[in-house]
């Protein structure tokens, strides 16, 4: 184990995902990861066979399963019981970067709603506290909060 393995005292080692993803079309990916395949494609007034979620409606459904898993993990830590856990999700774009017609714009979301409907036996404090700490440790939500570094390489193909 090199020193750049080793975990930094109060760290935990370094856990790495990965996919791999084939263009079926212009639109549609195939994405593998671990033994999961999932298809990505657009809907068809877009161009797409509408055959999966797009990449945005993936990207809000991968928080809504974190923001599930982090909050049934730090409930658990302070002692509370999640009875029921709704989580509502909207994100609003506007698409003109994506287009090229404006560099003006993100390309990306400009605010994320999320809802949380929860039954939790707890006191308004209590449960802001938890929602709080749910949002703070969701992994999801810290790469949608912070400017997570991207090192892109380009590889042709054989």
């Amino acid at each position: 184990m090199s020193a750049e393995d080793q975990p930094r005292e109060g760290r935990a080692k370094l856990a790495t995902y990965s996919v791999s993803a084939t263009a079926e079309s212009p639109m549609r990916t195939r994405v593998s990861t671990r033994n999961f395949e999932f298809v990505i494609d657009e809907p068809e007034n877009f161009g797409g066979t509408d055959e999966g979620p797009n990449p945005l409606e993936y990207l809000l459904g991968a928080l809504t399963g974190c923001l599930n898993i982090t909050g049934h993990f730090v409930a658990r830590e302070m002692g509370l019981e999640v009875n029921g856990l709704e989580i509502n999700i909207e994100g609003d774009l506007n698409p003109a970067k994506f287009m090229g017609m404006s560099g003006d714009s993100r390309a990306g979301y400009e605010v994320v709603r999320v809802e949380v409907i929860a039954d939790v036996d707890a006191d308004d404090e209590t449960i802001e506290a938890w929602l709080e700490a749910t949002e703070a440790r969701c992994p999801v939500t810290d790469n949608l909060n912070h400017g997570t570094p991207f090192e892109f390489t380009f590889v042709p193909q054989a």
